[in-house]
């Protein structure tokens, strides 16, 4: 009985780095004059129904922020980049209705998401080769904060968080914010906040923005009265509780101008949509000088 060889199909590395590259290219202009390509799109239903089953009901745990990008872009088209690097943040290319954007997401899958050194780095490289492009930016944010302890402090936390903060504020594209859930002290300043020039700043009902959890803030603000009651056990369940009421939304925010809409999950990509849209012809007249000194 005669045997044929049988043949195994392999992508050659060289092949696949070549499409990877032809990928990516897609996403970018050819210079920081023109626009990023549009692909052809049709409008249809722009409503997610899936985004409002995402967050889970215990702000404590876990979901991947993947599934957010993936149900709110163009279908099947998030390009993410530095993948295997610092995990607690997401950064990558993505369409919306056909035009190119760039995403930064906080991942709260990946040590709860939170801000530490290498993040930053990862972030504000991503967001100012988006600037240097003329790509918009879209980000994500549900950060409880910038990751604690002596290791981030002596390897310059605060000057490395500083090079993200320094990276939203100089760019001059687009800017969009929706915040998912958790939005704390610093970090929510860092992520792209209305304070440091955000154009559009959403928030889903889930969104908390405040200082710091109901917990940490009570046992601080409250302490005197917490350690004089009868019950302190129940005094800081009461004052926590007390806190989450008042800060544990997005409206106390909203009131004051930090956010321009409290949204419905569902609504995101149309809300989105709208929003570039509006931006798309953004001019940033900024004050005359060689360039700014960014943290090193």
């Amino acid at each position: 009985m005669k045997r044929f060889p049988v043949k195994i199909w392999v992508v050659h590395p060289f092949i696949d780095c070549i499409n990877q590259l032809k990928k990516l290219i897609s996403y970018i202009p050819e210079n920081c004059e023109e626009k990023t390509p549009d692909f052809a799109y049709e409008a249809g239903e722009e409503m997610r129904p899936k985004l409002a089953d995402i967050i889970p009901e215990n702000a404590n745990q876990p979901y991947d922020i993947r599934d957010v990008i993936n149900e709110t872009i163009d279908e099947d088209c998030f390009y993410e980049v530095h993948k295997n690097y610092a995990e607690n943040i997401v950064v990558g290319f993505a369409r919306l209705a056909g035009r190119s954007i760039g995403i930064v997401a906080n991942q709260p899958a990946y040590l709860a998401g939170v801000l530490d050194i290498h993040s930053s780095q990862k972030a504000a490289r991503f967001v100012r080769f988006c600037d240097s492009f003329n790509i918009p930016l879209l980000v994500f944010e549900d950060v409880p904060g910038f990751l604690p302890g002596t290791d981030q402090e002596w390897n310059a936390i605060i000057t490395n968080g500083a090079k993200l903060l320094y990276a939203f504020c100089e760019a001059t594209v687009p800017r969009v914010t929706v915040i998912t859930r958790k939005a704390y002290g610093g970090a929510y300043d860092v992520m792209n906040s209305k304070h440091i020039g955000c154009d559009m700043n959403f928030a889903w009902p889930t969104a908390e923005i405040a200082v710091m959890g109901a917990k940490g803030a009570a046992e601080i603000i409250f302490k005197k009265e917490i350690d004089k009651s009868e019950d302190p056990a129940q005094a800081l369940v009461d004052k926590e509780k007390e806190y989450a009421d008042i800060f544990a939304n997005p409206y106390r925010a909203a009131e004051r101008g930090f956010i321009d809409e409290v949204i419905l999950p569902e609504e995101t990509r149309k809300k989105l949509i709208k929003a570039f849209k509006m931006l798309e012809n953004k001019v940033a007249n900024l004050p005359r000088k060689k360039h700014g000194n960014i943290p090193m």
